[in-house]
């Protein structure tokens, strides 16, 4: 039986892609979201299928208000209900100094991560809450463990973005834990992904080994496994948690 409509931002790829797949293992079906890469979400897609699940590939830019209710509305029209909701699309800009950032730069980075993030939970509270007529849900945000570390040298917009879905994060659950809708964070530290090539530091992951407690970088399934728990009844009791996935970092 269906466990529901999960959304997934940012599913063609990376920590989003994991998670896609490893929900249609529990279950659910997914609508994998994708700014760019519709071969990359399709191919996502054929694997929630492919585990007994329905699945829609849809194209939408996180950074835009109007493709983000686009996203929503498409989503629930082809698969019924949204009961779930990840926020995995997100970027770290190009690693540089503070001091050599521009207003550009920093604007993107935190116009992504943080009003895209909090626009995507706005849409899915309004659709979850019991307040509003809904079934509840829940919500998984896509944190990092750079909001505690601050990412210097590199990616300090990065870190600061990351600083606010943690605080969003806090305080929407104990806004909405009430109405029916848990509200969780992952944070997840060195991940094998692309984002690092794409940041113009493709060594970055190897490079940080030394640096990890565990000697080893993570694996995007590994993320998956965390928030997919997030998701299940097995953490219904967990409503505001930030979960690090760091290797003790």
């Amino acid at each position: 039986m269906s466990k529901g409509l999960l959304i997934v931002t940012g599913g063609s790829r990376g920590i989003g892609a994991a998670t896609a797949i490893r929900a249609a293992a529990e279950g659910w079906d997914v609508a994998v979201n994708y700014a760019r890469d519709a071969a990359a979400a399709d191919r996502v897609a054929l694997q929630v299928r492919a585990a007994g699940c329905k699945a829609v590939a849809i194209q939408g830019d996180m950074n835009e208000e109007a493709d983000i209710l686009r996203l929503f509305e498409t989503a629930e029209r082809e698969l019924g209900p949204v009961k779930g909701l990840v926020t995995s699309a997100g970027t770290t800009g190009r690693g540089t100094r503070v001091e050599d950032m521009t207003a550009e730069a920093m604007r993107q980075v935190i116009s992504l991560n943080v009003v895209g993030l909090m626009l995507s939970c706005r849409e899915a509270v309004k659709r979850m809450s019991t307040k509003n007529g809904g079934a509840g849900g829940q919500i998984v945000n896509l944190g990092s463990v750079a909001s505690r570390l601050g990412g210097p040298n590199e990616f300090v917009h990065y870190a600061a973005s990351k600083g606010a879905v943690d605080s969003f994060t806090l305080g929407l659950a104990r806004e909405v834990a009430v109405e029916g809708i848990r509200v969780n964070a992952v944070s997840p530290g060195m991940i094998d992904t692309e984002i690092h090539a794409a940041a113009g530091l493709p060594d970055r992951a190897v490079n940080a080994v030394p640096s990890i407690p565990m000697r080893r970088v993570g694996q995007p399934a590994e993320v998956a496994d965390v928030i997919v728990w997030l998701l299940g009844e097995g953490s219904s009791y967990c409503a505001g948690a930030i979960i690090d996935v760091a290797g003790g970092r």
